[in-house]
């Protein structure tokens, strides 16, 4: 899978990047769908775009429901992480895996479609997404190719190299990673119904609650 609220007065090497560069609009895909319709596969890409944002949301809600039923814990508004919970996302729908209760499964993804719905588009980003890893993996050989053609063939030089190449990917990849999800690997999920929600096994064969959708254009 798979936003965090960053504490306050933290910094990172991509501050400076922390707006939005293009507002969601509610019929963006269903134009987008339309006008390059004859694209193969176009409509199954916007549809898993959209799940991938449900599903990072619907776990940010049942964390949050987690968090406030601790006890001897004061409720908090801000945003923690259910570690114990993951997700796979298709253009069916997405697969949660651990342990929740169906009823609370229901009201978590009615409230995370609410809530992406009407603004809250931070929950469509997820620490934990599996786009982050593919990003660090991506700039750590690209920036390792880089400095091994700019230096010298010298061993000393590049491990040096090597070394500030993975440095400074470990430094840019989470915030990188974030920009990835919100602008490429998620979108809004403006045209998403929930059918139903049923237990289920993926391709691998691990059993977790399916939440299958439908696409909706007239959202």
């Amino acid at each position: 899978m798979n936003t965090s609220a960053s504490a306050q007065g933290s910094s990172s090497p991509l501050d400076f990047l922390n707006f939005d560069w293009i507002t969601p609009q509610p019929t963006q895909d269903a134009d987008l769908l339309k006008q390059l319709s004859f694209i193969p596969g176009l409509k199954e890409i916007l549809m898993v775009r959209q799940v991938h944002a449900l599903e990072h949301a619907t776990v940010w809600v049942l964390s949050e429901t987690r968090n406030l039923q601790t006890p001897k814990i004061k409720p908090s508004t801000v945003q923690l992480d259910n570690e114990l919970l993951g997700g796979l996302s298709t253009d069916q729908g997405f697969y949660l895996y651990g342990e929740v209760n169906i009823s609370d499964l229901r009201r978590a993804v009615a409230l995370a479609l609410h809530r992406l719905k009407s603004g809250e588009w931070d929950l469509a980003v997820h620490p934990r997404c599996g786009t982050n890893l593919s990003v660090a993996m991506l700039l750590t050989a690209g920036l390792a190719i880089g400095v091994h053609l700019m230096l010298p063939f010298r061993p000393i030089e590049q491990l040096i190299g090597l070394g500030l190449a993975a440095t400074t990917a470990s430094e840019l990849a989470p915030d990188l990673g974030l920009i990835a999800q919100r602008y490429v690997t998620t979108s809004i999920p403006f045209n998403l119904v929930v059918e139903n929600i049923t237990l289920s096994r993926d391709v691998w064969g691990r059993q977790g609650h399916f939440v299958k959708v439908n696409w909706r254009e007239d959202n």
